[in-house]
């Protein structure tokens, strides 16, 4: 699939971020390529992915588009998405659509500037997102020539505004002001807030751990029932609302 067939696949779209690391329940290829089929079945237009083996059991199931990365600790690098050439050439094997990497100026860990890594992937025909933080780097995003940019580590880099939901303001910032597409993601939590990102000017939508991770779709319910108990809120009154079916 070709740059202009793949954002206009993409265009108003919902993609669906089916990761599950190490340590969480669903880690394994063969449940991400179900979580993957299943957001196929529910209208996802494509699907970010982490890992070759996630990858390639993933392309198996669907035939819509995956954004592939990989993600890798360093002892001296706090850059963990696709961080070194060997991520990017990982990925590369696998024929992924797109390539998503860490789109901050940090010290990546085999000393690769993100420039250098970006032309390498160029080089290499591929289509490229920069994840960045703040509105800076998305512009430099844009002039380094990446694809597109995600606002993935809003609040994930300790320089960026940190905030509990959607860093919408660095979205309507950035759909105002770049070229390429801005992808919203981060912390979207309900079809309306991706909606609202659409109406900012979003070109598209990441969503994750609202629809793939149940521990943590879970843990905001549990929270939510606490924070009603500690803050003496009444629940909703929904007597007379509700119509029985029989």
């Amino acid at each position: 699939m070709n740059k202009t067939d793949l954002f206009r696949k993409l265009e108003g779209a919902l993609i669906v971020s089916c990761q599950a690391l190490e340590d969480e329940p669903l880690h394994g290829a063969e449940t991400m390529a179900k979580m993957a089929l299943a957001a196929e079945i529910g209208g996802a237009s494509a699907i970010r992915a982490n890992g070759g083996s996630d990858i390639e059991e993933i392309q198996k199931v669907t035939r819509i588009p995956i954004i592939g990365l990989i993600k890798k600790v360093y002892p001296d690098s706090n850059v963990y998405i696709t961080p070194s050439k060997t991520e990017v050439d990982l990925l590369i094997d696998t024929g992924v659509n797109m390539v998503a990497l860490d789109g901050t100026t940090r010290h990546r860990p085999d000393g690769v500037s993100l420039k250098e890594l970006l032309h390498y992937l160029k080089a290499k025909g591929q289509i490229v997102m920069a994840d960045i933080s703040t509105f800076e780097e998305g512009v430099l995003a844009e002039q380094m020539g990446f694809d597109c940019v995600s606002t993935t580590l809003s609040g994930y880099t300790p320089y960026s505004r940190q905030n509990d939901g959607p860093d919408f303001e660095l979205i309507e910032r950035l759909a105002t002001r770049l070229r390429i597409p801005v992808i919203a993601e981060g912390k979207i939590h309900s079809p309306e807030q991706a909606k609202y990102a659409l109406g900012l000017g979003a070109y598209a939508v990441v969503v994750g751990s609202a629809i793939t991770r149940p521990q943590e779709i879970t843990k905001r319910y549990v929270n939510y029932l606490k924070k009603d108990d500690q803050n003496g809120e009444q629940p909703v009154n929904y007597k007379g609302k509700i119509k029985r079916v029989d």
